[in-house]
């Protein structure tokens, strides 16, 4: 048996993305770039990755969702869609962190896999998602994707994650990681490039939720924002 079919839908960030997987067999990827339009772009690219895999939505057996921290409004979209799917469809929602997806992904990336190889339990993997002026959502894992440290919503300055740059290399990547390049001057940290959220990233960590039943209640799962949304005044008003 090949597993189960899984639509994964990734929102939390600026990238709109799509997939449909069978077991670990990615069948069909959609993305945006960074435009944020995820609210004319998801539908089209659900219903894109069905067609090029020549399945219907009534045949998948989960729907999984990115569930934060990111964007408020990228995050709302794609959770709303994807309970929507789930409730219609009467198939479990199973929801991942961004951070620990980011995480899975980028032991594909072929720098942080010499850098594994090379330095094994010593190296961390700290995925980073822009939060506005020098402030990130970041999380850090082990190359075995387990948590190091929770994540957390850190102001970047001179002397942050010392400690833990002290005593090991740490691969800073994601949007959060390009303002810390040049504040994080240490020699343990790297700036591995080209990592960003994606649905494909989603395939590892929702089988293992999957497969132990670890699903979410449609009608009461709601994103992990880490923050409160704070809405702001426009600075003119419009007559």
């Amino acid at each position: 048996m090949a597993g189960p079919l899984i639509l994964h839908i990734e929102t939390a960030t600026d990238i709109c993305s799509v997939a449909l997987s069978e077991g670990e067999k990615l069948l069909a990827l959609e993305e945006s770039g960074p435009e944020r339009s995820h609210a004319t772009l998801l539908n089209r690219f659900i219903r894109q990755v069905f067609s090029a895999a020549g399945m219907e939505p009534g045949q998948i057996d989960a729907v999984s969702v990115s569930k934060g921290p990111g964007s408020y409004t990228g995050l709302r979209i794609g959770v709303s869609t994807a309970k929507g799917f789930s409730y219609a469809l009467r198939k479990p929602l199973i929801a991942s962190g961004t951070l620990v997806n980011m995480a899975f992904g980028a032991l594909e990336n072929p720098d942080i896999k010499r850098m594994a190889e090379q330095y094994g339990d010593r190296l961390l993997l700290c995925p980073m998602i822009d939060a506005r002026r020098m402030e990130v959502y970041s999380g850090f894992y082990t190359v075995q994707t387990f948590e190091f440290k929770k994540v957390s919503a850190d102001i970047i300055e001179s002397g942050s994650y010392s400690d833990i740059l002290a005593e090991y290399r740490v691969c800073f990547f994601g949007s959060g990681a390009d303002k810390c390049r040049g504040v994080l001057d240490h020699p343990h940290a790297r700036f591995p490039e080209g990592i960003t959220p994606s649905a494909a990233f989603m395939l590892r960590p929702a089988l293992e939720r999957f497969g132990k039943e670890q699903f979410e209640d449609v009608a009461y799962f709601e994103p992990f924002y880490l923050k409160d949304f704070v809405a702001t005044r426009p600075g003119k008003k419009v007559l």
